[in-house]
């Protein structure tokens, strides 16, 4: 068997702020095809990435060597409806899945925002959502088989080969090229959200209690002033129903938004406006959505944004909020979008997850790009990781950081065993690129 690769085939992440032209483009329909792949990068010394949706807005996914384009093994393999378990090609997107689990009457647990990703870049990359109850979506695997630099296919699950299940369910593409993986679901779930205008002092005052009223509690700070959009979504009986129209969410939602976001690129003292402006316009009423679990948990991200969203022991989310606030309020130059979205996750013991041993809060800052424009954005990102540093902040693999292997030595206990593990499985380093250069070296 030849596996047929594709030369001249230019790589772009969704949010358009990185690229790459691998030498080679594969994208294989079997296991044999992939050892192929491998096999041939042994022979020529080319380094591998294996991509999925290309949602991460950092450049973890890039390379100038082969890259493995996943979407052509996205099969549902095997459904176990006693243990509520499913077990799935890598390759799959979730939104894909989401339909193929209706069929049986099962869902995930939690999801994060967007569903063209697929189940292994969203579980290596540590993707997360929000529930101080759930962890994130990486800790719903309960085993996978991965196929390392020599072709070798290895197995784990939370009874075997444990060390290095905990390793792989957030395993950065370094590890090898994740194949299959089985997620424990749940039964099916409808879910009921709810949004009404807050300030920071209350949300940041009650925080415990927010905490408990709500399964799925998320909060949304507008920059520039106390505005706070609080969301709740929590299990419901009642039937779907939308307070979705599309004037307010995309004739003024998006369009005029992006319009004046543009505008204030020559006037930046316009971003406070815009920010009560808007809230004033889409967020000062009560609104409640219900429908099945993903059509909740997903939402359309309209914008090209960078991103930057780390996770902060939960008990320094009021310190960390408001140092952010006092930094905006000292410096009138330095303008941050809205939202700064503020998630709550349960701690785990995968070795590079964010949340490792502790319960966590991400704060999620964000730049829009208006018609793809960039907007000066350097000193509220380092402003914004300064405070996160000092609070022991850790960065969320898939977006944008300025981290280096010291950082996260510093930052994860379990740092220096991972590492043991990835350099057993790849010695010759096939799985790294620029980006996992900055954390392993």
């Amino acid at each position: 068997m030849v596996v047929h690769g594709y030369k001249g085939v230019k790589f772009q992440n969704w949010a358009r702020t990185y690229g790459c032209c691998p030498e080679m483009y594969y994208q294989p329909t079997s296991v044999e095809e992939i050892r192929e792949v491998l096999a041939l990068a042994r022979q020529q010394n080319k380094r591998v990435k294996v991509v999925g949706g290309g949602h991460s807005p950092s450049d973890i996914a890039c390379t100038d060597g082969f890259m493995i384009h996943m979407g052509k093994m996205n099969r549902v393999l095997q459904v176990d409806k006693e243990k509520k378990q499913v077990t799935v090609e890598a390759g799959i997107l979730l939104a894909d899945l989401h339909s193929q689990l209706d069929k049986h009457g099962l869902a995930m647990s939690n999801l994060g925002a967007v569903s063209d990703v697929t189940a292994a870049g969203v579980i290596g990359s540590g993707t997360h959502n929000t529930g101080i109850k759930h962890g994130i979506l990486a800790t719903q695997v309960v085993a996978l088989t991965l196929m390392i630099a020599d072709g070798t296919i290895l197995e784990c699950s939370e009874s075997s080969n444990v060390e290095l299940f905990q390793a792989t369910r957030v395993h950065l593409g370094c590890l090898g090229v994740i194949l299959t993986i089985t997620l424990q679901c749940v039964a099916q779930f409808h879910l009921q959200e709810t949004s009404f205008p807050s300030t920071l002092k209350e949300v940041l005052d009650n925080l415990d209690s927010h905490l408990k009223k709500s399964e799925y509690f998320r909060f949304l700070w507008f920059p520039h002033s106390e505005n706070v959009s609080v969301i709740y979504q929590d299990h419901t009986n009642k039937p779907p129903s939308s307070s979705a129209n599309w004037f307010w969410d995309y004739a003024i939602g998006f369009y005029l938004l992006e319009f004046l976001l543009w505008i204030s690129t020559f006037l930046p003292c316009l971003v406070g406006w815009i920010n009560r402006f808007f809230f004033w316009l889409l967020f000062t009423g009560k609104r409640e959505n219900s429908n099945l679990s993903y059509k909740i948990f997903t939402y359309e991200c309209r914008f090209k944004q960078h991103v930057q969203d780390w996770a902060i022991p939960r008990e320094k989310t009021k310190e960390a909020l408001l140092e952010l606030k006092a930094m905006l309020e000292a410096h009138p130059k330095v303008v941050a979008h809205y939202p700064v979205e503020v998630r709550f996750t349960r701690g785990d013991d995968i070795l590079l997850s964010p949340c490792f041993q502790r319960d966590s809060c991400y704060m999620n800052i964000i730049m829009y790009r208006p018609y793809g424009k960039d907007v000066p954005r350097l000193d509220y990102w380092l402003a914004y990781e300064t405070i996160m540093k000092k609070v022991g902040g850790r960065p969320h693999w898939a977006k944008a950081h300025n981290c280096t292997r010291k950082d996260f030595e510093k930052m994860y206990p379990a740092f220096p065993k991972f590492c043991a593990i990835r350099e057993k499985l790849d010695p010759t380093g096939m799985f790294l690129n620029v980006y996992l250069e900055k954390v392993f070296y």
